[in-house]
Formats: C-alpha cells, structure tokens, sequence
C-alpha cells in the first residue's frame, strides 16, 4: 500500500521506517527541512536502538522517501497517518491540539480523491469526533475522506520493536471500511498473532490515556510505599517483590525511585485531568493530582536524601550527578527527573557536573548551568557525592572499588534502586537508596542481625522555593 506519515518526530520517524520495512511504499512528511534532510540520509534526529538500520535500509530499497510538501502527500497516497505532537498547552494542564488540527484543516483542501486520516497522536477524548467536523466542512465537493484513531504504545528504547511486535493494535473506526483498510495496512503484523481491538473512536482515544494513567499509579502508587519504608526501615525492594507474586498485582513498574518523566506520562495524565473537568467527570479521575504530586516529590525526596549524605548542605560541594535523560536507552530528556534534581542542587550552590550515555547534548540545551563530561569516572572525579539518577546499564556495570580511589568521598545515592547495595559497601561507599534501610541484614541467618552503616543526619530542608526546578509542577 502506498501511506503517508505527517509528522517524523519520535513516534513519526519510527512508524514511516517500520511501515516501510513491512512492505509498504511511504512517504514521511514535515515541514523542518533539517531533519527531513537528515531521515532521507538513515540519520535518526534522536536516539533509538535499530531505527537507523532500519531507516536505512528502507532508503535504498526505496519504499521510504521523505518530503516537506503536504500536497506531495495528498497526491501519493489515500492513507495518511497523522503523527505530530500533542504537548501540554502553556496556560493549561490540557493538550494543545493545535499541530493536529493544522495538519487536518491544511490536507483537507488538497485531497482529491476519497482517503482515510489515521491518528496516531494522544489526544483528549472527543477528538476524533470534533476532527470529523473540522474535514468535513473543508473537504473540496465529491470529495470522501474519514478519520480513525489508532493510538500508537510505543516505549522509548524500544519503540522498533513494539512497532513489529505490538503487544496489541487499537483502532478506532467509523465504518467497515475504515476497519478494512487498517487491516490491511497492519496484515504482516497481524498474521503474526497480534491481539486487533476494533472499538469507536472514543474508546480508542481513552485506551491510550486511561493506560499512560494506570502505569502512571502503579509507579507513584509504589513510590509513597517508599516513603512509608524509610519511615519505618521496612526494605520497599523486598515489599515490592512479595507483593508482585500476586498475579492480580504483578511486579512490572513496581521500582522505587526518582519517578517518572518524559514526554507521554506526565503530560497525558494532566491532559486526562483537563478533558474530564471539560465533561463534567473530573471527580472521576481526581486521584491523578495525587498522582502527579508523588512523582514530583520524589524529585523533592532526593534532594533532601542527598542533602543528608552532604551533612545538611550543597555551599562549596561537588555532585556528580549519573544520568541525565528521563530513562535509559533514550536520549530525551524532557520533563526529566534527572535534571530537575540535578538543576535544584545547582541552585543550593553545588558544584555539579552531569554524565549521561547519550543525552549529554540535549541535557545541555536546556540545563546550560552544570558541567557535562563524556566520561563517567571522570564526572566523579573528588565528587563527594555521587547520585545514581537514571538506570542506564552503563552504570550498574561500574567497578565500585574503582571509582573509589576517584571520589573525594565515597557517598552514593541510587535514586533508582538498581544498584547492588552489598556489592557497593563492600567496596567501602556509604550507600542510601529511597525507600530502603541503610542496614544490611546479614546472609544466612534467621535472626537477621544487622550491620548499621551510619549516616550524617540532617533534617529535611523545606519545600523548594517558587521558581526553583522543582517547584515547578503544573497544579
């Protein structure tokens, strides 16, 4: 089939390659002609495990080409998937649906045969409903065109894979015939066992959001279970696994930590909130405020954590911070816990220098105050505190006997508890993780007995000031 893709960010730039790469002929749509430049070239704007090959590869073979020119697009195709960005709107928590509803108004008045525009992007409940409305009135006459919805569940990291091999695809349709086409774009994909939910748009629309919510909770939900267990020196890692043996309950994105971040979570669950206050229903969902509040305290909580290991102050003390982006294998860094931590500790006067795999430069566009250095132990070099805040593999393979003799002082936070306690206090750190006691049972007793590693008390600082990086949550 021959398909249009508008929009080549993140979750464009992989749909084109990997619609391509199962057989279709596509073209890539978008109006910044420096990154137009650079897809035509197998260069990915952003970084993605396999999307290079595989936009290479399509390249040559041809079945993937990219253009700046939206009527270029009406005349290839009749199937046109609409990939641009919903961010959160600046006076608001909702979505800005400007990017879409521009795109919709602009390839209405080109098209001049009967064609299907598939959503991709997450919007609020109802768009596809007030889109129809938008098509109809600035379709030229004779002219049928028809809006789905089909939300897109990629994960960062990952996302050419779950393109392949969804673990569902949800469209949202109007009409048998919308339903046949889709189908049909996806047969290869199907024909591998892939579950089809064929819902209306509606419902579509609210998979997305109601999913995004859900993962949302689960990880702040085990978060204040964190809080409570540094209250009380219960182990949250431990809590965590007992309770996701219960098969109701499950053990994924049950890890403790700094919190979530990026593009989708934060701003979809605000724009959730948003689009039921519109309807009427926002005490339905009113539990997501609490939601957003957890995650951004954790952010709070590892300030202050690494405030104590420091004896109750940043003035005059090196920090290096591990990790810049939002999540590993990625190199997006928006609405990153990370650097709003590693942003907040500047501000209390430390002397911070970040180190991240791949996000280095995209940390320092937006976060130009800390140094950036390319190499880890060289970020930590007379560090007298180390902070683990992004889970990237690159670190837990770290030799903690070696950065050791780096440091100024052996103190470490995993804010991510995804290090090795045992292993790191052997090699001499002192090591606080959230929400886990800083004593060690010992291995192989029943009567648990313990080694207290003791730490440098200090009260929690207060809340943030007004105008400090973690302060700012939308309310």
């Amino acid at each position: 089939m021959r398909l249009t893709v508008i929009g080549t960010g993140y979750l464009g730039a992989v749909h084109a390659a990997c619609m391509a790469d199962i057989g279709h002929d596509v073209l890539g749509v978008d109006t910044d002609t420096t990154k137009i430049a650079a897809l035509a070239q197998g260069q990915a704007p952003f970084f993605e495990p396999g999307l290079p090959e595989v936009l290479t590869r399509n390249n040559r073979g041809g079945r993937l080409r990219f253009t700046t020119s939206l009527q270029e697009a009406a005349d290839f195709a009749d199937v046109h998937f609409v990939c641009v960005g919903t961010p959160q709107r600046a006076d608001s928590l909702a979505a800005d649906l400007t990017h879409v509803e521009a795109v919709v108004d602009a390839l209405a008045g080109l098209l001049t045969r009967d064609s299907l525009l598939v959503g991709k992007s997450t919007v609020p409940v109802g768009t596809t409903r007030a889109l129809a409305r938008r098509l109809a009135v600035r379709l030229r006459p004779g002219v049928k065109a028809e809006i789905a919805w089909n939300p897109e569940f990629l994960r960062e990291g990952f996302a050419v894979q779950d393109t392949f091999r969804p673990d569902r695809l949800v469209v949202g349709v109007t009409s048998p015939e919308a339903d046949r086409v889709l189908r049909e774009v996806y047969a290869p994909i199907l024909a591998a066992g892939t579950a089809y939910v064929s819902t209306d748009p509606a419902t579509a629309e609210l998979v997305k959001v109601a999913a995004n919510s859900f993962l949302a909770t689960k990880i702040s939900f085990i978060n204040a279970m964190a809080e409570v267990c540094d209250a009380t020196g219960a182990d949250v890692v431990t809590l965590a696994d007992a309770m996701g043996h219960d098969a109701r309950i499950g053990r994924r994105f049950l890890s403790a930590g700094l919190g979530f971040g990026g593009g989708c979570l934060p701003k979809d669950i605000r724009a959730f909130l948003a689009r039921a206050e519109e309807l009427k229903v926002g005490e339905a969902v009113s539990f997501l405020r609490q939601i957003d509040e957890i995650n951004h305290r954790q952010r709070r909580r590892t300030v202050d954590a690494a405030c104590q290991l420091l004896g109750g102050t940043f003035d005059g003390q090196r920090v290096a911070v591990l990790g810049a982006t939002f999540k590993p294998d990625s190199d997006d860094v928006r609405d990153s816990p990370a650097l709003a931590v590693a942003a907040e500790i500047a501000d209390r006067g430390a002397d911070v220098v970040v180190h991240d795999p791949k996000g280095l430069d995209n940390a320092r566009a937006v976060l130009p105050g800390p140094a950036y250095c390319a190499d880890a132990t060289e970020a930590c070099r007379d560090a007298d505190v180390v902070l683990h805040l992004t889970e990237w593999s690159h670190y837990r393979d770290l030799d903690p006997a070696a950065l050791a003799d780096v440091v100024r002082a052996p103190r470490i936070l995993d804010a991510r508890n995804a290090l090795d306690p045992a292993l790191w206090r052997a090699a001499g750190w002192h090591l606080r993780a959230l929400g886990r006691p800083a004593s060690v049972p010992q291995p192989g007793t029943s009567d648990a007995r313990r080694v207290t590693i003791p730490q440098r008390g200090a009260p929690e600082s207060a809340a943030p000031a007004a105008g400090s990086p973690l302060s700012r949550a939308p309310k």
